[in-house]
């Protein structure tokens, strides 16, 4: 029951998510016809809503939210005493996450007056934006767990808000960096959609990204303390198994 909560936790933190990626892009397209207006506002709302999520849902899930921090978080601490989480953990999270983002799509584009289920048909397939994903992806790995090995990761909610909300600017792909977010945003044809077709491009870059910053963080990083406790993404690692 336990891992059934933080589960849970999970899938409403990914589809809270991407309910405020789909719906401030929504917003933001409404409200401007600048697409550099429409881009500053979706990352902001993204930023802030990200670091008030993992504020809220780190102590129950560790508030991953994405399948890629999760995979990595069982890898780069399988060996420790007390490992972030247990292969069977991983696979409760990720079709939590999954499930959670395309959960989060629908009420987004309802709320907006827009059919609830849609299938977008913006092309995101240029090899530049997959370059992209890989540098959004790399860095956000390393973010994360660099702060969990200097034990600093209570500082999680501000510093991966705002390497996000950072990333939507200074990559060519506004830093998906998250294959289930990438999934959930298939179903919304409006400003942050992603052509189905476009999205196996997109997680292939994002798994690629995640093992160069896990690469990248062992070389910097190559002691793994134990987690501290309260921390936002080693709060698992304290919840009874």
């Amino acid at each position: 029951m336990n891992l059934a909560r933080r589960a849970l936790a999970e899938f409403a933190g990914t589809a809270a998510l991407v309910a405020v990626v789909v719906g401030s892009g929504i917003m933001a397209a409404e409200l401007s016809r600048d697409v550099g207006v429409q881009l500053l506002a979706n990352s902001l709302a993204t930023a802030a809503g990200l670091a008030v999520l993992i504020v809220i849902l780190g102590p129950v899930s560790g508030a991953h939210f994405n399948p890629v921090v999760s995979v990595a978080a069982w890898v780069l601490t399988r060996r420790d005493a007390a490992p972030t989480l247990r292969g069977r953990e991983v696979a409760a999270y990720v079709p939590a996450q999954v499930a959670g983002a395309i959960a989060g799509a629908l009420p987004a584009n309802a709320m907006f007056a827009l059919p609830a289920v849609q299938i977008s048909a913006r092309d995101r397939s240029a090899p530049h934006l997959l370059l992209g994903e890989v540098v959004a992806t790399a860095g956000l790995i390393v973010v994360i767990f660099a702060l969990a090995r200097q034990g600093r990761a209570t500082l999680a909610p501000v510093t991966v808000g705002g390497y996000i909300g950072a990333a939507y600017w200074f990559t060519s792909s506004t830093s998906f960096a998250n294959p289930a977010v990438t999934l959930g945003r298939t179903f919304t044809d409006t400003f942050t959609g992603i052509a189905p077709a476009s999205a196996p491009g997109f997680i292939v870059a994002q798994l690629a990204g995640a093992a160069l910053g896990g690469l990248l963080l062992v070389m910097l990083y190559p002691n793994s303390p134990q987690p501290v406790p309260g921390s936002a993404y080693q709060a698992a690692a304290d919840q009874p198994r």
